[in-house]
């Protein structure tokens, strides 16, 4: 299936590993050209290279928390390739502990990072012109509290209601909104998360008896799905949420 991406241009936020990398990499397989970025330099040059470098992908390294960083991408992405139609945005999860637990600096710079950087970066698109696709990655956390994630159980679930007005303000210009919600993806991330409970190879087998295929994700099953939301191939799609979790989420 041709999914009409061959030389469209994509932003991909937290591309460096992880979903944001799975996702760029499926972008340019199928033909896109991407802007990537994150945070440290020599992990977005390995990223770029890794992508096949000049003339299918540039990166930046800058923090989504920096009020310029969305113009930037913008910018980036008219004047290295010509043109832009639309975003992939992906952020690293904020850290753990209970609501109750976090202190108000550590929810504030998470508010910044992980809410208000990526929105700045969608707005920053969708105004950039009409006919824009741009897809959120979020969590499983939007449709169910996770254990010991309270800043992603607060966090995310405002973000894809952002992301629903988002499609309702800008469908009439065309342009399209949606978002995929991660389960249990083999990241880096996850990793760490389960790394820090007493017994991870309990846990592990905990909750993958919980998800109906029986397995973790892979990061690359994330990206595909999130490359087909912003393709033409999906343009009758808009204002809602895929989650990408093996069924692991009870619900249709």
């Amino acid at each position: 299936m041709d999914l009409g991406l061959r030389d469209r241009v994509y932003l991909v936020t937290g591309a460096s590993a992880g979903l944001g990398l799975a996702s760029a990499t499926a972008l340019v397989a199928d033909g896109a050209k991407v802007v990537i970025c994150s945070r440290h330099q020599e992990r977005v040059d390995a990223a770029v290279a890794s992508l096949g470098g000049a003339g299918h992908a540039c990166g930046l390294a800058l923090d989504l928390a920096d009020q310029a960083s969305a113009q930037r991408l913008v910018d980036t992405a008219a004047d290295t390739f010509g043109r832009l139609d639309g975003a992939v945005l992906s952020v690293g999860g904020p850290p753990a502990g209970g609501v109750g637990s976090v202190e108000d600096e550590v929810w504030r710079s998470a508010f910044e990072s992980v809410f208000l950087g990526p929105l700045r970066v969608a707005r920053a698109v969708l105004e950039y012109d009409d006919a824009m696709a741009v897809t959120f990655v979020l969590s499983t956390s939007v449709r169910a509290p996770v254990a010991n994630l309270g800043i992603s159980n607060a966090l995310r679930p405002g973000l894809a209601g952002a992301a629903k007005s988002l499609a309702d303000e800008f469908g009439p210009r065309g342009s399209r909104v949606l978002a995929v919600l991660p389960g249990r993806i083999l990241t880096d991330r996850i990793t760490e998360l389960e790394s820090a409970a007493p017994d991870p190879v309990a846990l592990r087998a905990s909750v993958t008896a919980q998800i109906p295929l029986g397995r973790y994700g892979e990061p690359a099953e994330l990206g595909r799905v999130a490359a087909f939301l912003v393709s033409p191939a999906a343009s009758y799609l808009t204002g809602f949420a895929v989650p990408v979790d093996g069924g692991l989420t009870r619900f249709f």
